[in-house]
């Protein structure tokens, strides 16, 4: 997908070709007007006296920026003090507060401290517990978590979900003459939401669903579900709904017990595995994800800055800011959060692509589907450049 991004979270829209040019030329401009970055998210911040007469924003960030996840909140952290420079926002104070030590605690302190708008937490269990503290003072919640369960009611998710990219790898294989599909899912909440997504995007294809099994990750699992897989009959593209290490570990399973010919689809849980571009029985496999075009150029710029490789996800906390620096334009300093803007069905642009916000919390995004080749993984059909009303 031909976009870019601006300082002010452009909104989406159909991108003449000839504009297109002009475009990846801002995105570059603004990857390169990063001036002195303070470093955010380092544990958790002093408590903010609310002024008089607010002249800013507060917008509170929780993440874990220590203890077991504080790799993950680090780097978050670090993509949302990126992102306030590159965007030169002045109107919007992002202050962290680490749920390592109490997401509760942690919620009622961002609140007490006058923030009107709160992102993250990361895990779903963690958005349900700053959620019962945000909503009674009516502070809308942008999580970073990707757990359906927890959307709605003012909180809303921008991590990737997981049904979308299997309903967009699906459908391409489906219009490239695939009919009869498979699936091996997980045996965890992922996989039961997969073996359902699976289930309806192989019925509104038109396909024909030959049959899901569930492995536990050991060996003898995965060699059992192939073989039950296999004896099925018949099996154009079998889904593996897991991460790229069990995706490598069940593929020499599938062709072991007969499905030689089967094309391999996966999920946007293999977009975050480079490994996977190392394996040969992996070549040749599809999955949908949002692009790696704007992000790579995100991960440069990082580089330099923070002297290491971002993780994947950081690229949420970017975005989020790109999101803030949008809706700060017409968002009076003192108010609560315009909510109502996140669902602009025309939707906006990150490092991550095109997104747009649901009514119900939840995040529809344009993704593509990549081909993993050797050493690499290759766009083969681009993401849409528009949405569907």
């Amino acid at each position: 997908m031909s976009a870019s991004i601006s300082a002010s979270g452009a909104r989406l829209q159909p991108i003449p070709s000839g504009l297109r040019k002009l475009l990846a030329l801002a995105m570059l401009s603004l990857l390169a007007a990063c001036s002195a970055i303070p470093r955010g998210g380092q544990g958790p911040a002093p408590v903010v006296t609310p002024d008089p007469v607010d002249t800013f924003h507060r917008v509170a960030l929780l993440l874990p920026v220590t203890g077991p996840d504080a790799d993950v909140g680090q780097s978050i952290a670090n993509a949302t003090s990126l992102a306030m420079a590159d965007t030169k926002v002045t109107n919007v104070r992002l202050i962290t507060y680490d749920t390592a030590l109490g997401v509760d605690a942690a919620a009622r302190r961002a609140i007490a401290d006058g923030n009107k708008l709160i992102l993250g937490p990361l895990r779903g269990d963690n958005v349900l517990e700053a959620a019962a503290v945000a909503r009674p003072a009516g502070v809308p919640i942008i999580s970073f978590s990707n757990d359906i369960g927890v959307a709605g009611q003012n909180v809303f998710l921008l991590g990737h979900l997981p049904h979308q990219s299997i309903e967009r790898v699906l459908r391409y294989a489906k219009a490239q003459g695939m009919t009869r599909f498979g699936g091996i899912v997980s045996k965890n909440v992922y996989g039961q939401r997969a073996s359902s997504n699976l289930t309806n995007s192989v019925r509104s294809a038109g396909g024909t669903l030959v049959g899901i099994q569930e492995i536990d990750g050991s060996a003898a699992s995965v060699d059992a579900a192939s073989r039950r897989l296999s004896a099925m009959g018949q099996i154009d593209a079998v889904l593996i709904a897991d991460s790229g290490r069990v995706a490598m570990a069940t593929v020499p399973s599938l062709r072991k017990h007969g499905l030689q010919r089967t094309k391999v689809l996966g999920t946007d849980l293999w977009n975050i595995d480079g490994s996977l571009a190392k394996s040969p029985p992996m070549y040749g496999a599809w999955f949908a994800s949002v692009s790696d075009t704007l992000y790579n150029q995100y991960a440069t710029k990082y580089r330099a800055r923070y002297a290491r490789a971002p993780l994947r996800l950081s690229s949420l906390g970017y975005d989020s800011v790109l999101l803030i620096a949008r809706v700060a334009r017409d968002w009076r300093p003192g108010t609560r959060f315009p909510v109502s803007q996140l669902t602009d069905p025309q939707g906006f642009i990150g490092v991550d692509g095109s997104f747009r916000f649901m009514a119900n919390g939840l995040t529809e995004r344009t993704l593509e589907v990549q081909e993993i080749q050797a050493g690499r993984f290759t766009t083969i059909n681009a993401a849409p450049t528009a949405f569907v009303k």
